[in-house]
């Protein structure tokens, strides 16, 4: 009996968060530049998810999530970004899950700090087809460095629900990080690390969070391109086991 509670609540929380697999990135600190828009695929499939969800949402297993972002920078320090996302999985075809809309600030290069700093505020919606909590919103600090061919980045996001099955958690801790490293100017190698470890106040017990890390590869193709490969691999029962993602962006 116990374990089949455990495992019910590991799967309503593992569909709340299903939404992090519409955009598996770390984001760096700097911002789009002053009138150029950015514009990004992000593919992302899943190809061991957990099977059944016990509130209604459409399992990640098999689903291959399609999200288009543009980001515009308006000011040196000021971009915003408005995410559409889409899902396709076996029995239910091509569907739109939702958007995002997502303002960010940034402390500008002119202003020489050590490191680099920006915040970023996402809020959204999804459908109930795909989320047991339709609106949400994140506060993510962002703080990166590169020194010599190794760069740091640290994504300590914070998430709340608004309506849903976790309207009432306060907010989730949903830390983040990547490492990389130049082996030339045109190829970076790395890992990325993506969690949710429960509310503020309270952390979930260590099953029931999600923890994943992805190898990934970064290829620089010029100033005008953006190219992320990696591949994830879950530490907990609560996250998808293998997942592959892939971003291609472009400025204009």
């Amino acid at each position: 009996m116990r374990c089949a509670l455990w495992l019910g609540a590991a799967l309503v929380l593992h569909a709340a968060r299903a939404q992090d697999s519409y955009e598996i990135q770390v984001y760096p600190a700097e911002t789009v530049p002053t009138g150029e828009t950015m514009v990004e695929l992000h593919s992302n499939y899943t190809f061991d998810g957990i099977h059944p969800t016990t509130d209604g949402t459409v399992p990640n297993y098999h689903a291959l999530h399609e999200t288009i972002e543009v980001t515009h920078g308006f000011t040196d320090w000021f971009e915003t970004g408005f995410y559409i996302f889409t899902s396709v999985q076996p029995g239910y075809g091509w569907e739109w899950v939702g958007d995002h809309i997502r303002p960010r600030v940034s402390v500008p290069k002119s202003w020489d700090w050590p490191v680099g700093l920006s915040l970023s505020t996402e809020v959204g919606y999804q459908r109930p087809l795909f989320s047991s909590d339709p609106w949400s919103w994140e506060i993510r600090p962002i703080i990166d460095k590169q020194i010599g061919p190794l760069y740091l980045a640290i994504n300590p996001a914070m998430d709340k629900s608004f309506r849903g099955h976790n309207s009432n958690r306060g907010f989730d801790c949903s830390p983040s990080g990547k490492v990389s490293y130049d082996l030339t100017k045109q190829i970076a190698v790395g890992v990325e690390y993506y969690s949710t470890l429960g509310p503020i106040t309270r952390l979930d017990p260590w099953r029931e969070q999600t923890h994943q890390i992805f190898p990934t590869l970064d290829l620089n193709l010029g100033p005008k391109w953006e190219f992320n490969f990696g591949v994830g691999v879950g530490l907990t029962p609560s996250t998808d086991g293998l997942t592959v993602k892939l971003i291609l962006g472009r400025r204009f």
